[in-house]
């Protein structure tokens, strides 16, 4: 939800309509961009019922500006994803859930997951992918977990792309792969902005690419 992570989903979104329709085709986006530091104090604080509260009002615009699906571009508000559904009438496409489908369709059964302590630790998105799913959810020891997570709003979220941050990433990409993940999912938006397929043998699902490609997906076929 920073505008870091916004802009490459925008530009996903255009491209895979440029793509998939030719031309100068290009996407019909009806788009609420926050500000995202009174939400993330809010996220840290607690107050899970205020954040709720911001995105349903940004759903309802959005269902009123005339959009037929809604996406949220972030893994940790998905949190408060039910209170969203409830507030439109359009259909809201679970970020977990478009992710476990493409971690289905390579038949992989269990995987590691990086995100946000919130994304990590509580059972809104890998209780998700667990008990929806099936699937077998891995997550990084409690120091790592804290490194990913303070990475995420103290550089990543704010533009800051450090080498050394990327090396502590892929350490703990490859401890997921020893300890039996077949795929690590990059479950916060911002996480593709320092780790690339190209960067490991490992194989990384990005939530950003995943979360863009289905909805246009979606979006065209529906």
């Amino acid at each position: 939800m920073s505008w870091e992570s916004t802009v490459v989903y925008y530009r996903a979104v255009n491209e895979l309509v440029k793509q998939k329709l030719g031309g100068l085709r290009s996407a019909k986006i009806a788009m609420v961009s926050v500000d995202f530091e009174p939400l993330e104090q809010l996220q840290h604080a607690g107050e899970w019922g205020q954040v709720a509260d911001i995105l349903v009002a940004g759903a309802r615009s959005i269902e009123a500006a005339g959009a037929d699906l809604l996406v949220i571009c972030t893994n940790t508000m998905h949190k408060v994803a039910p209170q969203i559904e409830e507030s439109v009438n359009i259909p809201l496409l679970h970020i977990a859930d478009a992710t476990a489908a493409v971690v289905k369709e390579g038949g992989i059964d269990t995987v590691g997951l990086l995100g946000t302590g919130f994304t990590m630790e509580q059972g809104f998105y890998k209780g998700r992918l667990i008990d929806k799913h099936g699937l077998g959810v891995l997550t990084p020891e409690s120091t790592d977990r804290d490194i990913v997570h303070r990475t995420i709003y103290e550089e990543l979220c704010r533009g800051s792309i450090r080498e050394e941050a990327k090396q502590e990433f892929l350490r703990i990409v490859d401890d997921l792969a020893g300890k039996g993940a077949e795929a690590v999912i990059l479950g916060c938006t911002e996480i593709g902005l320092l780790i690339k397929q190209c960067d490991t043998q490992v194989k990384l699902i990005d939530t950003t690419t995943v979360h863009a490609q289905r909805a246009v997906e979606m979006a065209l076929n529906e």
